[in-house]
């Protein structure tokens, strides 16, 4: 990247203004070409390298982010958008210390903005309430579970209720039906009945083991659906598609069922009273979604809050810890929320043997099968996201025939079609979120599988409308001054 000719600053000042325009039109894969483009042509201009970490943000590609606004502050340090693209960055990853140190000397460069003063005073509020929880919280091992301490049967529903119930202890067809219907109208449940539903959930998750096998007989089918996002009008277009779970028709949800879209309630007790009415008709996994740190800071959190209750919220923190990390379909299609792993050799035994009832870990198989992405090279290389890593179809090819499988599936990222099918067909992205945040203009997918062949069959699907509530509508404030 030494001096760029005259030529070239002109050409590399051309793909940034068309890089631009795709950010603007929301094409944010585009942009990352463009301004990587105009970087090979002068790499020693800040604009382009922070331009380029805002792109990233936007795909969620955080750890790249933080890499670009580096590069960035080390072509110009005095450049306020590089710390301010970096601090936004480790934000989204919950790294909110790194943050407040980049908004200290956004605020340095910059003495007289108002704005800088804001994002600087809303860091720091956010860090001083980390350090607070820090000191009072207790060890998730000696914590009493807040499940056993809830008994929904003593608690009275009012006569004036005219929502949905749930006579004695099944949860039925009808009640189900009743409850959608509630949800679509933007009406409550009443606190009884999530009760009910979610300690049942949990009762039966608890049972399971890490990884589920899962049959379909010959001449039936299996559904499976990536991320849903707390979406709830696209979950409920997926149901007129492709009909309501039950035995007959069954159902796999490849986890983030809740986070970023502002009806993540409505989609988590509606997926959970399905698992009730029809176990078999709906499978749960876990995505890296159904965890505190990313419930505090992309709005599940503090949906149910306003929702329902302080209770809820650790009740569904401890019920997120029972969920499977992994299917397999007639033992020949592995089905993970993230990826593989940044060593050969593992077995789906490995997997069966994760202690899974906790908090995901920042690394090992664990923390790679819900956070790892495919990359088309071979090999295995550092994760966009600053989590997990990224694994090449060499990697996905030796996994498949060391464990006498045909195929992957898995979710976690946004496709334009709802789905992608790499590493010479034998793994396949699903994602079940069309225009992803009401802004990324992408389909929803999902795929159904036939026995015995087990061919996917993959449908895309477009965005529904929904009721004027915005993506984030709950989030923690402080990020939703960057989304």
């Amino acid at each position: 990247m030494g001096d760029a000719s005259e030529s070239d600053l002109e050409r590399a000042e051309g793909f940034k203004l068309q890089a631009n325009e795709a950010f603007k039109a929301h094409r944010f894969f585009q942009a990352v070409d463009l301004y990587s483009q105009a970087i090979e042509l002068n790499g020693l201009n800040a604009v382009y390298w922070a331009n380029r970490a805002f792109a990233h943000t936007k795909l969620e590609e955080y750890g790249s982010a933080v890499q670009d606004a580096t590069k960035a502050i080390e072509v110009d340090p005095k450049y306020s958008k590089g710390y301010y693209r970096r601090g936004a960055a480790y934000l989204a990853m919950g790294k909110f210390k790194e943050a407040l140190k980049d908004f200290q000397q956004l605020k340095r460069i910059c003495p007289n903005d108002p704005d800088a003063a804001k994002k600087l005073k809303e860091c720091e509020k956010a860090v001083q309430k980390i350090r607070f929880e820090e000191a009072i919280a207790v060890d998730d091992a000696s914590r009493p579970s807040v499940a056993d301490s809830i008994d929904f049967h003593s608690i009275d529903v009012e006569p004036q209720y005219a929502g949905a119930r749930i006579e004695g202890d099944v949860v039925t067809l009808d009640f189900v039906k009743k409850m959608i219907d509630d949800f679509r109208n933007q009406k409550s449940l009443h606190k009884r009945y999530a009760y009910q539903i979610v300690l049942q959930t949990r009762k039966m998750l608890q049972a399971l083991p890490s990884l589920v096998d899962i049959t379909v007989e010959d001449g039936t089918h299996f559904t499976v659906c990536g991320d849903v996002h707390g979406q709830f009008y696209d979950l409920l277009n997926i149901f007129e598609l492709n009909g309501l779970p039950s035995d007959d028709n069954p159902y796999l949800f490849n986890g983030d069922f809740v986070d970023r879209g502002s009806f993540s309630l409505e989609v988590i007790l509606t997926l959970f009273a399905l698992k009730c009415m029809s176990p078999q008709g709906m499978h749960l996994a876990r995505g890296n979604h159904e965890s505190k740190s990313m419930n505090k800071i992309y709005g599940f959190e503090g949906e149910v809050r306003s929702k329902l209750s302080e209770t809820f919220v650790e009740l569904f923190a401890e019920v997120f810890c029972c969920l499977p990390l992994a299917h397999v379909i007639n033992n020949k299609v592995l089905v993970v929320h993230g990826g593989l792993f940044s060593v050969d050799g593992v077995k789906l035994s490995d997997i069966r043997a994760i202690d899974r009832f906790h908090e995901p870990p920042e690394e090992g198989l664990m923390c790679e099968l819900l956070w790892s992405d495919p990359q088309p090279q071979p090999g295995r290389g550092p994760s966009k996201r600053g989590v997990g890593l990224s694994f090449g179809g060499d990697v996905t090819k030796r996994f498949l025939q060391e464990n006498n499988l045909d195929l992957v599936v898995r979710s976690h990222e946004v496709k334009d079609e709802g789905y992608e099918i790499d590493h010479d067909g034998k793994l396949i992205t699903v994602f079940s979120a069309p225009n992803y945040c009401d802004q990324m203009g992408n389909k929803g997918a999902f795929i159904r599988f036939k026995a015995p062949q087990l061919k996917p069959d993959i449908i895309s699907f477009s965005a529904v409308p929904h009721p004027d509530v915005k993506p984030m509508a709950y989030a923690n404030n402080f990020l939703r001054m960057f989304s």
